[in-house]
């Protein structure tokens, strides 16, 4: 029965993922929407931290689609692309504590993106979700 279960979850969240990831490729935001573009290293969370408390005040779930970022506020909208796909997601955490890295994906954004391990993506504020001065 748990086998069921976990497999069942795993299929609810690759599904989420594709759908999710379909959705932001089919309803682009507009570059003037977006606040500058830039690249930065970054690695991707697995299941270790499921359950964990985030510093922004959520638990990470399976299903999470978020990042960890040191300096940028809670909440703020952050389109991440990699690879050709993109994905509207927001900071959830604090991170990463590894030098030379500037975000840590969950696993559920990184499975969106196709991202595995470590490595350099490019990343954007959205504006419209930008919060006032």
């Amino acid at each position: 029965m748990r086998e069921l279960a976990l497999a069942a979850l795993a299929l609810l969240v690759a599904v989420a993922a594709v759908a999710i990831t379909e959705h932001t490729r089919h309803h682009s935001t507009p570059a003037a929407e977006r606040q500058g573009s830039y690249t930065a290293v970054a690695g991707s969370s697995g299941p270790a931290a499921f359950g964990r408390r985030t510093a922004c005040g959520g638990i990470i779930r399976p299903d999470t689609i978020g990042v960890a970022h040191p300096t940028l506020p809670c909440g703020a909208k952050i389109f991440v692309t990699y690879g050709g796909a993109t994905v509207l997601t927001q900071v959830i955490d604090r991170g990463p504590y590894v030098k030379g890295r500037a975000f840590d994906l969950t696993q559920a954004a990184s499975e969106a993106l196709g991202f595995e391990g470590v490595g350099r993506l490019r990343y954007a504020v959205a504006l419209s979700y930008a919060r006032p001065h």
